[in-house]
């Protein structure tokens, strides 16, 4: 009832390692870096853009909060000052 065959048992696929080609002539670990590179690049640069420091001590945090209350207070006081040209005459 089962016909024997004489084609050769199916082939395993190899097992994927490091040296494994993926694309483009590429080893998986020259795709791994390039993609690690480029997230790298764009975390660097969003935190370049954004500012988005973290600041790392106590002091740090209560040294631009104090920065912060200061400029407030001074923007708050240049809105009192009147324009110059109320403040000085202009002969004639």
């Amino acid at each position: 009832l089962s016909q024997a065959t004489t084609e050769p048992p199916k082939k395993k696929p190899d097992p994927v390692t490091s040296e494994t080609v993926v694309i483009w002539g590429l080893r998986l670990w020259q795709v791994v870096g390039i993609f690690a590179i480029f997230v790298l690049a764009v975390i660097i640069t969003l935190c370049c853009i954004f500012k988005c420091r973290i600041p790392r001590t106590k002091k740090e945090i209560e040294a631009r909060y104090a920065q912060r209350q200061a400029a407030k207070n001074y923007a708050d006081k240049l809105d009192t000052v009147p324009p110059l040209n109320e403040l000085t005459e202009i002969p004639g």
